[in-house]
């Protein structure tokens, strides 16, 4: 058993070429790779050898969850591939790693960018980059690389081909590693391996989330993430109403659809302002929880819950959480196209804006074919709701405007047929 646990530490007996830090000079080492590649496990490696050289190796999360849950306690994060005698001491309260050594790893989260301003590095581990709500965060850490002899950042991200992503790719010091979910098969679990394959494989979301490729905006979608990048904002404006929109899923298994759950505002500009997303897997009392709660925190007009799947208990169960909500349900009677492309229509027009990157509804919009998808987007149908139902007070009325054109389509199409 000691035999196994000292192989298992000995990472450079272990590690394939492609986990190993590059030679050369480098300032960031780009590290874009597919889900269950073991990038958490060479990040927390990397991290495991500079804090023998360097005072401060710091680490950045895409959220505090993710930072604590992934980089650090996770099964191959920092606690779980240092020996006893390298084992640093986490304080979490403070945020901070103290390693037996002295050095220590200030811990830091993207969702906070502010929290990164006047803070120096010595080397820094980014994880999931890609994800980063405020990308921000990641100038913030660049203005603080500047101690020692050598500073660095290691990356550790799937691909998703954000701004930041593909600026990053080409700039000068950055060295690129690519990997797939394939390349660590052995290590993985069967059962994880075929749930994966058979979620992803053959999908445009499978070629980045699986083989790691940087894609370029699909010319099918209705939305592209270049359109979504240009309208971005940091905040936004004094809001005139908030909705927080809920797409329920009938069952609550890990192979269930997702919850959708997005929160959007219309502000003093008349133009959208995503707020939030916080869709998930959960019960029928989780999710309304979940909507519930941001509903109140933040102080929304009201709760839109579409009920094909549910009916009138999805109503029931919102209320069971708190009777006093304001609600409103809504009913797909026609396709998702036909209640997408309006919605669609406001992205081109720039008319509405995602304050900070909400990653997973963003995968979604950008990869929904119409015509070819089949699983239901639930992130992206909770959007479509939100700001169907916010345009309804700027005189808009999305659905009976479309039918509206339809229509005058349709009679113009009669009377030029008529004789004269």
């Amino acid at each position: 058993m000691a035999e196994l646990e000292r192989r298992r530490r000995d990472w450079y007996r272990i590690a394939r070429p492609n986990q190993l830090a590059p030679d050369g000079d480098w300032y960031v080492w780009l590290i874009l790779a597919g889900r269950g590649f073991g990038k958490t496990r060479t990040g927390a490696e990397w991290i495991r050898q500079q804090v023998k050289r360097y005072q401060f190796c710091n680490l950045i999360g895409a959220t505090s969850d993710d930072a604590r849950d992934i980089m650090i306690e996770g099964e191959s994060g920092i606690l779980a591939v240092c020996p006893q005698g390298e084992r640093p001491l986490y304080k979490k309260s403070e945020r901070k790693l103290l390693w037996p050594n002295g050095a220590v790893s200030l811990i830091f989260t993207a969702d906070e960018p502010e929290r990164l301003r006047g803070k120096q590095h010595m080397k820094l581990w980014a994880d999931e980059l890609g994800s980063w709500r405020y990308p921000e965060a990641w100038d913030q850490a660049m203005f603080g690389l500047r101690l020692g002899d050598n500073p660095q950042a290691v990356v550790t991200t799937t691909p998703r081909p954000t701004k930041l992503i593909r600026e990053l790719v080409k700039a000068d010091g950055t060295v690129v590693t690519r990997g797939s979910t394939y390349d660590n098969q052995q290590n993985l679990a069967p059962s994880f391996f075929k749930q994966i394959i058979t979620k992803y494989e053959g999908t445009r979301l499978g070629r980045q989330e699986l083989n790691a490729e940087l894609l370029e905006d699909n010319p099918n979608a209705l939305w592209t993430l270049s359109q979504i990048d240009a309208a971005r904002v940091k905040v936004a404006p004094p809001l005139l109403r908030v909705v927080v929109a809920i797409d329920p899923a009938v069952t609550s298994n890990e192979d269930s659809d997702e919850s959708g759950i997005v929160i959007a505002g219309l502000g003093t500009d008349q133009h959208y302002y995503v707020l939030d997303d916080v869709s998930l897997i959960a019960k029928p009392s989780e999710w309304a929880r979940a909507g519930v709660k941001a509903y109140h925190d933040r102080k929304a007009d009201r709760i839109v819950a579409e009920v094909n799947n549910g009916g009138d208990l999805v109503e029931t169960v919102i209320r069971t959480v708190d009777t006093n909500v304001a609600y409103r349900k809504v009913t797909a009677t026609r396709g998702k196209l036909i209640r997408a492309e309006p919605v669609s229509a406001l992205y081109e027009q720039g008319r509405v804006h995602h304050v900070g990157t909400f990653s997973k509804l963003e995968d979604q919009m950008c990869d929904f074919n119409p015509i070819t998808s089949t699983k239901s987007p639930d992130r992206m149908d909770a959007l479509v709701w939100a700001i169907t139902d916010l345009s309804d007070t700027t005189g808009l009325g999305l659905f009976s405007w479309m039918s509206n054109e339809a229509a005058a389509a349709e009679a113009a199409k009669k009377a030029a047929t008529q004789p004269q």
